[in-house]
């Protein structure tokens, strides 16, 4: 029987689009940073704030926008974990490990820096958060001095890292919540897994129900862009009866190749160019030492850096885990720091921890931008100078 190549090539897209998306990101965070510092600055915020409809801007962005790049999350960590990278627990064990503990030494760093503010203690959840754009579009231009078996493992630990933001969210980032509209919430997500049930293999329906979903969940006090995890664990991974056992034949991929590009480069950019927008004359010395400033910086350097590297290496020292293919600890330490780059997901998590306070959103997007900036840096110099990996793998 002859194999066919679909699966991996669409791996690679996958890649390349994230790697690709990675540098428009930088593009669009550097772009944010010079206007908020010109004299466009105030035509910036300003055009952010102007309400069109019921939103403003930026709330449409943060709101709805980012609903659709949850969408696609949701869609890559279902396919992950039943027909993917993640779909046995051999493949699990690193990275889930690695994200494990990239997650909670970064959220304990930050404990640490804010035990006495209780103001802004509910940002501890920022600094747990990877950015699989920005750091996959690091490696993309270190090339072949990278092992192709680690790219693999950073985007499995980032779609685990997803995952865990995603509960996080749910979990402590909701507010004010409405039984009314939940309850429509429940009912509509119930008609969702009944089209999954009864076989409905056609995508319009689906995404009909999940427009709906998605006002009602931000009318219900739940964060809106959980509609998009929600809406996409209910889109089927099966294929039609009767059609070739292709995996790029299910509802599933169909939905998450048609999203890849849009998300890469225009939901994801625009979102970074939305916030990272952070007027730098108003930073000094005194600011830069705020705890939740540091708390973030250090919880994205030294947290990612400890908590991910400690544990994958700990794992494989230990035997329950082999290290990635033609990998060295070097280069494991390298996409450990490159962890810390935690750009959009951490400034999500941030607005949602201070959605009202400007002051605290100025501070935490200093400590975002610093510590991702740093633990970029760090990492791409680390892989730089690691000794090219050998065999095939580090080609392809």
């Amino acid at each position: 029987m002859t194999a066919h190549p679909h699966r991996p090539s669409a791996f690679r897209e996958f890649l390349a689009s994230e790697s690709a998306g990675g540098i428009v990101l930088m593009i669009a965070a550097a772009l944010a940073l010079i206007i908020a510092n010109s004299p466009l600055a105030p035509s910036y915020f300003s055009a952010l704030s102007a309400y069109l409809g019921p939103l403003n801007i930026a709330h449409w962005i943060n709101d709805g926008l980012m609903a659709v790049f949850f969408l696609l999350v949701g869609l890559e960590i279902k396919r992950e974990f039943l027909d993917g990278q993640l779909s046995t627990w051999p493949r699990r064990i690193l990275p889930g490990i690695a994200a494990a503990g990239g997650m909670a030494v970064p959220a304990l760093i930050f404990v640490a820096f804010n035990s006495d503010s209780p103001e802004t203690l509910r940002g501890w959840a920022i600094p747990t958060a990877t950015d699989i754009a920005f750091a996959l579009g690091v490696l993309s231009l270190l090339g072949n001095r990278v092992p192709a078996s680690l790219k693999v493992f950073l985007t499995a630990l980032a779609i685990i890292d997803d995952l865990g933001a995603v509960i996080i969210i749910a979990l402590f980032y909701t507010s004010g919540l409405s039984l009314a509209w939940l309850a429509a919430a429940v009912a509509i997500l119930v008609a969702l897994v009944a089209l999954n049930r009864f076989g409905v293999m056609r995508l319009a329906p689906y995404l009909v129900l999940g427009l709906i979903l998605w006002v009602v969940v931000l009318k219900s006090g739940v964060h809106a862009t959980l509609a998009g995890v929600a809406l996409a664990l209910t889109i089927p991974l099966g294929r039609t009866p009767g059609a070739p056992d292709h995996p790029e034949d299910s509802p599933l991929h169909a939905l998450e190749h048609a999203l890849h590009k849009p998300v890469s480069f225009f939901v994801i950019p625009v979102f970074g160019f939305a916030n990272a927008g952070v007027p730098l004359g108003a930073i000094s010395a005194e600011s830069l030492l705020q705890p939740l400033t540091l708390g973030i910086a250090l919880g994205l350097v030294v947290g990612k850096l400890v908590g991910v590297f400690g544990t994958a290496w700990l794992a494989v020292r230990l035997g329950f885990a082999d290290m990635p293919a033609n990998a060295s600890v070097r280069h494991l330490l390298g996409v450990a720091l490159l962890c810390g780059i935690g750009f959009t997901m951490s400034l999500f998590i941030g607005l949602l921890a201070f959605p009202t306070d400007l002051a605290m959103q100025g501070a935490l997007k200093v400590g975002i931008l610093g510590g991702s900036l740093i633990s970029g840096l760090l990492g791409a110099a680390v892989l730089l100078l690691s000794p090219l990996p050998g065999g095939a793998d580090s080609r392809s």
